[in-house]
């Protein structure tokens, strides 16, 4: 399938089985890739056909319910044990995003709360990959319209400078920090949306440009080391970027080059906001310094495609997130709304599972 999507979902449940947008085609070439078994959905994280931090969350759950539907066992006692195995499996994908503990970690109370037969709790966990999804979205509408309570009032119509992919690719169909710039470009708040390329894997440039030339939002793609160039000739008026972990304090893991972003913003006065589900927020971590930073293969830097940009004999260094200090950040735009990072805390009264 090569034409583009009227809405972008980057998982689709459809005929019994999931459909992923290959975000590693895009933007050349808008393709689906079905996944049926639970190792390919594995395997599709891992690789980052499906990537984002609540995407992954998504595609998790209908990853367990995937191997749930392969375990052949009329014992609940055994058949949870073996849906163990598979959240394992699903477990060790991508270390840094969250949400991916997180969606295992409910389908999971799901099965165990189940007092059924096999296939009863088979249903149930679809039922709650779905609601999962649903929810997602949901949430993600919210964030959107709560980060226009706390950008900028002046000028009328703003410039927003954004980091690797937050829009509907890395959701379940509508964004984080695009999220809350598509909420802007609704209400007529919003003059332009500077792109980062961000380097290595050019999410901005492949995934968020791709996002808004498809809804016709007003994008400029830059590289990453231009951003203290626009900030300084007064090209920004704030900043939005996304999160995939988020440490009770308010510490941020995001996409490498976020940190830095926060620096700049900061000296130049300008608001630096993180959007993210409270999905993303970690409680058991008092800080950033326990969130694992995924170090990733070094191809990712000595190859643009099939071609090698480096000498040979180089060594490399290829983290994909770096942590952004809670005093770095203005808010955290939630679904319950935009909250200092020092009251995180705060909020943590109701379980994940609520709601």
């Amino acid at each position: 399938m090569t034409s583009s999507p009227n809405h972008i979902y980057s998982v689709i449940w459809q005929d019994d089985r999931v459909w992923l947008i290959d975000q590693t085609r895009l933007p050349a070439e808008y393709n689906l890739v079905e996944i049926s078994r639970c190792e390919d959905m594995a395997q599709a994280i891992r690789t980052m056909i499906v990537r984002g931090a609540p995407a992954i969350g998504v595609a998790a759950a209908y990853g367990m319910y995937l191997g749930a539907r392969e375990i052949e066992t009329d014992d609940p006692e055994e058949f949870v044990r073996q849906l163990e195995k598979v959240a394992q499996l699903l477990r060790q994908t991508r270390p840094t995003a969250v949400n991916l503990f997180w969606a295992i970690a409910r389908m999971l109370k799901t099965a165990y709360e189940s007092i059924s037969t096999v296939e009863e709790i088979k249903a149930t966990l679809l039922e709650t990959a779905q609601a999962i999804q649903l929810e997602d979205l949901e949430t993600c509408q919210a964030i959107g319209d709560n980060g226009l309570s706390v950008l900028p009032t002046q000028p009328n119509k703003l410039t927003i400078l954004t980091h690797c992919n937050t829009g509907s690719l890395a959701t379940a169909g509508y964004g984080t920090a695009l999220g809350v710039i598509r909420s802007a470009w609704r209400e007529n708040r919003l003059q332009r949306v500077y792109v980062d390329e961000t380097r290595p894997r050019l999410q901005g440039a492949k995934l968020t440009a791709w996002e808004c030339v498809q809804e016709g939002i007003p994008a400029t793609l830059i590289t990453d080391s231009m951003a203290a160039h626009c900030m300084q000739r007064n090209l920004v008026d704030a900043v939005i970027v996304g999160a995939d972990r988020i440490a009770a304090n308010g510490d941020t893991a995001n996409k490498i080059g976020t940190y830095s972003l926060a620096v700049i913003a900061r000296a130049h006065q300008i608001p630096f906001f993180v959007a993210a589900p409270f999905s993303t927020v970690d409680f058991e971590l008092p800080d950033g310094n326990q969130i694992p930073i995924e170090e990733r293969h070094p191809s990712e830097i000595y190859q643009i495609g099939k071609t090698t940009i480096c000498p040979s004999g180089i060594e490399f260094y290829n983290p994909a997130f770096d942590l952004t200090p809670a005093k770095l950040i203005t808010a955290i735009i939630t679904e319950k709304g935009a909250i200092k990072p020092n009251e995180l805390i705060n909020y943590h009264t109701v379980s994940m599972y609520e709601e």
